[in-house]
């Protein structure tokens, strides 16, 4: 049972990340196996089977539960791999799994009628007939929404089906279309859709020369800055690159998704559980954002039905130390 009118969906890319977001207040943890069958499969992150099973059971004992993240596609010849995961998920007790690809979704229908799933955000599914189609066929209980979608347009939607819907709520945004990363297959060979890793760490290297430090990701330049100041991660979404006499970000600034100040909004629309992103974060990130979530979803359900307030502690948190409220206020249109 959620413990407010919003399930908080909360990461853990590590077991002491998944002890930090249930101590925290998360009623649901969302994790992944050591592979690349699901969209976070970096070095030093992610659970064996042995470890999901241990996590399941700290969160099941403290009343929460946890989903396994199967996101990212099947590849010919290696569908096997996928299966496994999904076997590995039920095995170990989860309460549901995540996943886009079909066979994936038709793996646990046929082999796992009581695992709960729940349709990836990497699905991209965004209209009536998308979601319905994936929840008459797969019987899919829940859709992560794409990052595009307007609060009135979540709303509408909702009022078209009836499967429960998951939302982003915080952390990073993608400007392709949820992980179908062209950026990353084309430098690096590899995509967070199909291997699960986005700006993969081997391709990465820095140089000094003339006072200024560079960052480059498969021997392309992502970032260049003059000593002392900082170079973040390369990924080339968030490069700055010059065009048309000017250096800047092409794709995407530096910002965090932040809806702490809308979750009324989100509440009216029809939303049943709110996701945070971060499971390449460390366990300090996850108990900030944990806790300053669990106390504005219970604060919504006070007297006077207005989020704690919050967004100014958790833009201390969020990339570039900014947030935005992304496509739920579209305000260019």
């Amino acid at each position: 049972m959620t413990r407010g009118p919003l399930e908080l969906v909360c990461p853990a890319g590590t077991p002491s990340a998944l002890r930090a977001a249930v101590n925290a207040g998360a009623d649901t943890v969302y994790c992944g196996l050591r592979d690349e069958t699901n969209a976070r499969n970096f070095p030093g992150l992610n659970f064996s089977d042995p470890e999901l099973a241990e996590g399941v059971a700290y969160a099941h004992q403290r009343g929460a539960k946890v989903m396994v993240a199967i996101n990212t596609f099947a590849q010919a010849g290696k569908t096997a791999i996928w299966a496994r995961a999904v076997d590995a998920a039920a095995a170990a007790g989860a309460d549901a799994i995540i996943a886009a690809d079909m066979a994936v979704l038709g793996q646990a229908a046929s082999h796992h009628p009581d695992l709960r799933v729940h349709l990836s955000v990497q699905a991209a599914a965004g209209t009536p007939e998308a979601i319905r189609f994936y929840a008459n066929r797969f019987g899919v209980k829940r859709v992560v929404l794409p990052r595009i979608l307007s609060i009135p347009e979540i709303k509408a939607l909702i009022g078209e089906i009836d499967i429960e819907v998951e939302v982003f709520a915080f952390g990073g945004l993608c400007v392709m279309t949820e992980g179908r990363c062209d950026l990353s297959s084309y430098v690096t060979g590899r995509s967070p859709n199909l291997d699960g890793v986005c700006s993969p760490p081997e391709a990465v290297s820095y140089s000094r020369q003339d006072g200024s430090r560079s960052v480059a990701l498969g021997g392309l330049t992502i970032d260049r800055q003059v000593d002392g100041a900082p170079l973040g991660y390369p990924t080339l979404c968030k490069g700055r690159f010059m065009a048309g006499g000017k250096t800047g970000h092409l794709f995407e600034d530096p910002v965090s998704l932040n809806t702490i100040d809308v979750l009324p909004q989100l509440l009216d629309a029809g939303v049943t559980a709110l996701k945070i992103e971060g499971r390449q974060r460390g366990k300090a990130y996850v108990e900030a954002v944990t806790r300053q979530f669990r106390q504005a979803i219970d604060a919504l359900g006070g007297a006077d039905g207005q989020p704690a307030a919050g967004a100014a502690m958790l833009n201390t948190l969020a990339e570039g130390q900014r947030g935005t409220v992304g496509a739920y206020k579209k305000t260019w249109r």
